[in-house]
């Protein structure tokens, strides 16, 4: 016998329809990924050893402009920790004059450096032990004291060349690394990018410098040197004392960077290592360029 009631257990009414299925069970989202670490102090503490700093923008005297960094990878055996590079301290070019161009801006035919001078040399690296004697007068060195990197016979010759090219001063650091390497840069500032120019095609000939430095034999132009390690509107040219040397090895590089002729000398007993030769000259390079 049929009825229109439900059904009922213990007197309750039963649906007649299955009841739905429970929802299934749904995984629990995956945690966030972490974070980069903020602290990237390890990561510039690697870098260090070559100043970068950002791209400048010249606002008058409040406004210092920087260095492109140049990676280890830049120059052949700077890719190392074991490599022998020295650990220089973060380079930024000092603040130019308000309303001064850059040294090879279009607008700034003569090639001038408007900075100071004094503040274009690069600073000894960690550990070098400062040469006292080449900061000179106000930070200005004689002539002489310039001149008494040649040989005696030479230096007479070569002081009336910086005179008729009309050399105006000369701003000089030198310093000794614990590895006893003997670093000096010279920069000679004259009128014009002209002057200069000429003055370092004289001297930085093809084969080998235009004056030979008191106590090396003749240098010859470095041919292993390599060519990436260049910098942005500076002339370079390089030289090395080959066997058989005397008690030390030197190497030496003549800079044509604007009215800025560089002079850059090593060297160190047994001999001059390449690689802290080629960051000295590419670091002081890009101070000019």
């Amino acid at each position: 016998m049929t009825t229109d009631q439900p059904q009922t257990i213990d007197g309750e009414p039963r649906d007649t329809e299955p009841a739905p299925p429970p929802p299934p069970l749904m995984a629990p989202p995956p945690p966030p990924a972490p974070s980069a670490p903020k602290d990237r102090r390890v990561l510039r503490a690697v870098l260090r050893w070559t100043a970068a700093v950002v791209v400048f923008a010249a606002l008058g005297t409040a406004s210092a402009y920087g260095i492109t960094r140049m990676e280890r990878t830049d120059v052949p055996g700077l890719a190392t920790e074991s490599d022998g590079r020295w650990a220089y301290p973060e380079l930024t070019k000092p603040p130019l004059p308000s309303g001064s161009p850059e040294p090879f801006a279009d607008t700034n035919k003569a090639g001038t450096h408007y900075a100071d001078l004094r503040a274009l040399l690069l600073p000894a690296p960690e550990g070098g032990t400062e040469d006292k004697a080449l900061r000179g007068s106000d930070g200005w060195l004689a002539t002489k004291d310039f001149l008494a990197e040649y040989e005696t016979e030479e230096r007479d010759e070569f002081r009336q060349e910086l005179t008729d090219n009309g050399l105006r001063h000369i701003a000089a650091r030198g310093w000794t690394t614990p590895d006893g390497t003997h670093t000096r840069v010279y920069l000679l500032h004259f009128d014009t990018a002209a002057v200069a120019d000429e003055l370092y095609t004289d001297l930085a000939a093809a084969d080998s410098p235009g004056h030979m430095l008191d106590g090396s034999e003749v240098l010859a132009f470095d041919d292993q040197y390599p060519e990436v390690a260049r910098a942005d509107h500076v002339e370079r040219s390089v030289y090395v004392e080959n066997k058989p040397y005397g008690a030390e090895q030197v190497r030496q590089a003549y800079l044509s960077a604007g009215d800025v002729l560089g002079v850059i000398i090593q060297s160190r007993k047994g001999a001059a290592e390449a690689v802290p030769f080629q960051q000295t000259v590419t670091l002081q390079s890009q101070l000019l360029g």
